[in-house]
């Protein structure tokens, strides 16, 4: 029932051509999250285009993801995105069968049937093996639904919950949730570049969104070095490039990839268009370099 602390990579999906998921792609994406130093995978995520893939896409992808990591690192899996609270532990039971970290789910669909959210995770404790940790993603969308303090406390307390990816960008918020949860095996990350160091220092395990798929060495650097005197500056410049994440993301994230670090995979989302202003590419251009300097920073 533990998750390991710091960098947590929010896989994207790579595509074939003809709109099937391109697993060569995705290998070298899994290689290459290793070799930056992040800590796990989320896979089957928002960043993966989980609402656009079939069951059997999603189930596939996680068993590949678990398969090709070999146990280099920690594997978590979301994708249970169906309203109906069976359906939705029926293929989480089948996604445990894998064997992650953890298998998380979205709060947003956690108030369906006519029961309310704490009825469902006692639904979800009672149907789930007990040898899998479980965990809440406080996905946007379609719509983000952030969980209440009295929510965080139930949760911490059943004991079988360790992941939260919190997206509520709130410090108050945050905070409290960091008291709130103490001493238990609950552990929280942090979506939000601009509050990342403020909520390390309060107790929140590290970091799990999107720039991950830019730069992830740069945050695991930051994850790991919370009292290196550098930290605050090298944050004020990750936050202002995470802005990078409202030009058509993920869209941009593996038009970034396709010409920055030379991977071989084409920039198809079925979750967006390819459409960008013409400015975007020299953006990405210019957080290539921003990041080549930061990384010159923290390594001499």
């Amino acid at each position: 029932m533990n998750i390991a602390n710091g960098n947590w990579a929010t896989m994207i999906t790579p595509f074939t051509e003809d709109n099937k998921i391109d697993y060569a792609a995705a290998e070298t994406l899994i290689e290459w999250y290793i070799n930056s130093g992040v800590d796990g995978i989320f896979s089957v995520c928002q960043s993966s285009e989980m609402f656009y893939l079939s069951f059997e896409e999603r189930y596939e992808l996680a068993k590949f993801v678990i398969n090709a990591v070999r146990g280099r690192l920690e594997v978590i899996v979301s994708g249970n995105i169906q309203e109906n609270i069976g359906m939705q532990i029926k293929e989480a039971r089948a996604f445990a069968e894998l064997f992650p970290q953890a298998v998380v789910f979205v709060s947003n669909r956690l108030e369906c049937n006519d029961e309310n959210f704490i009825r469902n995770i006692d639904t979800i404790i009672s149907a789930m093996p007990e040898n899998i940790s479980l965990g809440i993603y406080e996905c946007p969308y379609p719509s983000k639904r952030l969980l209440t303090d009295m929510e965080c406390e139930y949760l911490a307390k059943t004991g079988r919950f360790a992941f939260l990816k919190d997206t509520s960008c709130d410090v108050e918020i945050m905070r409290r949730r960091a008291d709130i949860i103490s001493g238990t095996n609950f552990k929280l990350y942090n979506a939000n570049t601009a509050t990342l160091y403020d909520t390390l220092s309060f107790g929140y395990n590290g970091y799990c969104g999107v720039m991950a798929n830019f730069h992830p060495d740069l945050y695991t650097w930051l994850c790991k070095n919370t009292n290196d005197s550098r930290v605050e500056k090298v944050e004020k410049y990750l936050s202002l490039m995470s802005l990078i994440e409202s030009r058509n993301y993920p869209y941009c994230a593996k038009r970034y990839l396709s010409l920055y670090e030379k991977f071989e995979m084409n920039s198809l989302c079925r979750s967006c268009s390819d459409l960008l202003m013409p400015s975007v590419d020299y953006e990405l251009k210019a957080l290539y370099k921003v990041s080549q300097e930061i990384r010159e920073y923290v390594n001499n």
